[in-house]
């Protein structure tokens, strides 16, 4: 084998190798412990974004004031977000008091690469039936353009 060969070989090895390569990235979401309801599924929806995505999630809860005195509440909100996103991730640390803040982190339950190479599909999916229907719409129907 020549060389000119292998080094061409390696180097596509490698650049293939980067591309399935992604580092993880730990996304912040802040909420209070007054949370209204759809304040509080829309902040979910995003920790299943991520959590889809590969990322992994810090929840920060704080408390004002006189909240600081309950933090049982705090557990119980980030518990039942817990349960909510179980789907899309596990919980890597319990939650924890960290001054004013409770803080509680998600893991994913798939590899950033591996989300990575699933959006990659469906969008390259999405392309080709888009393209399929675009042609099929060009074409014309059985006979109706034949010259009467």
């Amino acid at each position: 084998m020549d060389y000119g060969k292998y080094k061409y070989e390696a180097n596509l090895k490698a650049r293939e190798a980067r591309k399935n390569q992604a580092n993880t990235v730990q996304k912040e979401i802040r909420m209070g412990l007054k949370i209204d309801k759809h304040d509080y599924e829309t902040k979910r929806r995003n920790v299943e974004k991520f959590l889809s995505g590969g990322d992994k999630v810090k929840v920060q809860l704080r408390f004002r004031g006189r909240e600081q005195s309950r933090p049982e509440m705090g557990v119980r909100l980030l518990e039942r977000l817990a349960e909510d996103v179980s789907e899309y991730g596990f919980v890597e640390s319990r939650p924890r008091q960290d001054g004013r803040n409770m803080v509680m982190v998600f893991g994913p339950h798939k590899k950033k690469a591996q989300a990575m190479a699933e959006a990659r599909k469906r969008r390259s999916d999405a392309e080709k039936a888009a393209a399929k229907a675009k042609d099929e719409k060009s074409q014309p129907a059985n006979g109706s353009d034949d010259a009467s």
